[in-house]
């Protein structure tokens, strides 16, 4: 394939669209071997007020800004962006669970300076005093009334702003429906009975012990949160029979889906949007019997090295004409009334990303005692080991 080509195929611009999304080609290489860097610069210089203007007024940040988050979860064109706008460039460290981010602030000389927490853990870093207060004079983008309640009150904590919405979504599971042999899935129950049986050695779950023990404890119709200890005895019995039939424990799963080489794993929202979209047979399936549902947000870690260059990028994410873009390419929904009024009648929707009523009811938020109980950090450690 060259620049001079008139065209690509579709499965060949999906290809590069995913080396571009998982960062192994540069912006550069994505445009020209598509074709859209030259339709970029014509439409650009025949309607000048076509594209994005910079969401950040222009100053004097730095050259870097960390941000620890999530897979999957950015539009790196987004980050291009700023660094165009700013001179600071994004370096983006990825985590699989809140935990782990919780143990890197608690050890201390993390680096970061822009970090994606979900919504039951914020409590605790303010108690721990690991997160910044958010002074809101420095964050003009920031719309409070734009937002939906559910995914924004966690933010404040005794009425002080720690955090600004991102994104909320559901966990549910990512199944390959051509080896599911015509059984239509529907519950956590087929997803721990296939796993041992028809779908054995082809299973991911994460490496995160609220929704891998959560979604476990779902099996029996138990709280997603339980911490009761005769609850959780019965997820561990659960997760150490399942353990010979996984395939591996990770947060990040879509690789291996992509393969072949995994069949269904626990998933988030916008990664089974992505799956979905790329391969339709990989369907994303809410368990009846309930799970969870999330909300996260930016915050800035305490004495984040590069405190003007946080704000900068945290402002300039919350651009709805930036989100709006971000959710186009992450999948994952908008609790930003602006940025929804930008996007596409057929994506908000949409039933991964906008679930039907009557199971969206049967989800949990996560709560906090997850995050610190002892138990659950006991039964997931154990279970890995096994």
């Amino acid at each position: 394939m060259t620049n001079h080509n008139d065209h690509i195929s579709k499965q060949a611009f999906m290809d590069e669209l995913y080396r571009y999304k998982k960062g192994s080609v540069t912006r550069r290489h994505f445009l020209n071997v598509t074709g859209l860097g030259a339709a970029t610069a014509v439409m650009g210089a025949a309607v000048p007020g076509l594209l994005p203007k910079p969401a950040f007024a222009a100053g004097d940040i730095g050259d870097r800004v960390i941000l620890a988050t999530w897979p999957n979860y950015h539009d790196p064109a987004n980050f291009e962006a700023f660094t165009e706008a700013t001179g600071a460039h994004v370096q983006v460290n990825v985590f699989g669970s809140n935990e782990e981010m919780l143990a890197k602030l608690q050890a201390g000389g993390s680096g970061w300076d822009v970090y994606v927490p979900t919504n039951y853990t914020i409590t605790t870093y303010v108690s721990e005093d690991l997160i910044e207060p958010l002074d809101v004079s420095r964050l003009p983008n920031y719309d409070p009334s734009a937002f939906d309640p559910r995914y924004a009150e966690a933010g404040s904590v005794d009425g002080k702003l720690y955090a600004v919405p991102k994104n909320w979504g559901t966990t549910g599971y990512a199944v390959n429906t051509s080896h599911t042999g015509g059984h239509k899935m529907t519950s956590w129950k087929d997803f721990w009975d296939m796993t041992m049986d028809s779908l054995s050695g082809r299973t991911m779950v994460h490496d995160y012990q609220l929704t891998t023990i959560g979604n476990a404890l779902k099996y029996f119709g138990y709280s997603f949160n339980s911490v009761d200890e005769k609850e959780l005895a019965d997820a561990e019995k659960l997760l150490i029979d399942s353990k010979p039939h996984l395939f591996a424990i990770s947060s990040d799963y879509q690789p291996s889906m992509r393969s072949g080489d995994a069949w269904m794993t626990m998933c988030w929202t916008g990664d089974g949007k992505q799956l979905n979209t790329d391969i339709p047979e990989i369907e994303y399936v809410l368990g009846v019997e309930g799970g969870e549902l999330w909300s996260d947000y930016y915050a800035i870690p305490k004495g984040a090295p590069h405190m003007d260059a946080a704000y900068a990028l945290i402002n300039f994410m919350l651009d709805p004409n930036v989100n709006a873009k971000e959710v186009l390419a992450h999948g994952y929904p908008s609790a930003d009334a602006h940025t929804n009024a930008l996007l596409p009648e057929e994506l908000l929707n949409d039933p991964i990303l906008y679930p039907a009523q009557d199971l969206l009811n049967a989800l949990e938020f996560g709560a906090a005692v997850t995050l610190t109980d002892p138990n659950r950090a006991e039964l997931m450690a154990r279970f890995k080991s096994a």
